[in-house]
């Protein structure tokens, strides 16, 4: 399979929707492995909370030095790793309970991040159905993931940039990874501006705990360290926050197939499978990125637990091998050149004018 892909391919003809995937789901299925694992998530939130309370403890007792700076890169980490939770509980993998998953995800996101979790929860839901589907003629974007907005993702998309947004994506490249410096911040943003879209109970929700953050951040700062130092500490937390999430995401599907619009389309198994990348590694790299790099497995059984996304694995890539669906999967340095390739590639056209 080509690692960069600029256009809509086709692919070979799909059986039957679902077919290819039902006995995959009855294999996982049968092993028990959608079953909850509410044991090992109650063990990570409690853990997270308690690092989380460290950092807060630390930045009260040594705010008034510049020390305090080193807590700024740990509590980025720690955001990820807050984010990364809001994640599992917004596709029903911790509780059985709908409502037990948005109380949790409403405090792993709203509270503890400022950021929506009905908006991301929408977002996200929404690329999961069709991962990178666009139409590039008539500008369907049924993945939020892929519109054109600061970044393209086609040359489709690139013709059509005029200004300072066809710099932008003459140079996109180069500049990826700097911008994600600034999606900390861009992801609350998007979450208060979400709330006129909210029915009015969970808009009054949603708003009460997005200002309580807001609110709450803005005291631990100012009320534990200069305001220079609140300045330098925030500014470095958010930047960190927002490439960690950066260095999470990026690898996922950038690059990847992308769905026929005017074929027969596919079913679920290689609609999922040709347009992601999963990211090899060990517990280090699984950490870092919260079970992310198993992609593949993620898009397939969204509510599949986290930790037997890795166990799911080999059954995938088994059914795969046996079907002859090309399974990509490369290492992390890898997995950004091939993502920054494909977005070199695109804005091409706009650099040989």
């Amino acid at each position: 399979m080509p690692e960069n892909v600029s256009a809509v391919v086709e692919h070979p003809p799909r059986v039957s929707a679902g077919s290819e995937f039902t006995p995959l789901l009855r294999t996982v299925k049968g092993q028990g492995l959608l079953d909850r694992r509410q044991g090992w998530y109650a063990l990570a939130i409690a853990g997270n909370a308690l690092v989380l309370a460290g950092i807060v403890a630390g930045v009260v007792l040594i705010g008034h030095s510049w020390w305090v700076l080193l807590l700024a890169p740990l509590l980025a980490v720690m955001s990820a790793r807050t984010a990364f939770i809001g994640h599992d509980a917004g596709h029903s993998q911790i509780a059985g309970n709908r409502s037990m998953n948005r109380l949790i995800g409403l405090i792993h996101g709203n509270l503890l991040l400022g950021m929506s979790y009905g908006w991301w929860n929408d977002k996200h839901n929404r690329h999961h159905a069709n991962p990178n589907y666009i139409h590039i003629h008539i500008h369907i974007h049924k993945d939020p993931d892929v519109v054109a907005d600061v970044l393209v993702f086609t040359s489709g998309q690139a013709v059509d940039r005029s200004g300072f947004r066809r710099w932008l994506t003459r140079n996109q490249a180069w500049i990826f990874f700097p911008l994600t410096l600034l999606e900390g911040i861009a992801l609350k943003i998007h979450g208060f501006q979400d709330l006129r879209r909210q029915p009015p109970r969970e808009r009054a929700v949603e708003g009460f705990l997005l200002v309580a953050h807001v609110a709450g951040y803005l005291t631990l700062l100012l009320g534990s360290m200069p305001p220079g130092t609140a300045i330098a500490f925030a500014a470095l937390h958010q930047a960190l926050f927002g490439l960690h999430l950066g260095l999470a995401f990026a690898p996922n599907h950038k690059g990847m197939e992308m769905p026929d619009p005017d074929g027969e389309g596919w079913g679920h198994l290689r609609r999922q499978v040709l347009t992601s990348r999963n990211i090899r590694g060990g517990a280090v790299t699984d950490w870092f990125l919260g079970g992310l790099n198993y992609q593949i497995e993620h898009h397939l059984v969204p509510s599949l637990p986290r930790p037997h996304l890795k166990l799911v694995r080999p059954l995938v890539r088994a059914h795969c091998r046996e079907l002859g669906i090309p399974y990509a999967e490369t290492g992390l340095v890898d997995s950004y050149r091939q993502a920054l390739r494909h977005m070199y590639e695109v804005g091409e056209p706009l650099r040989v004018e």
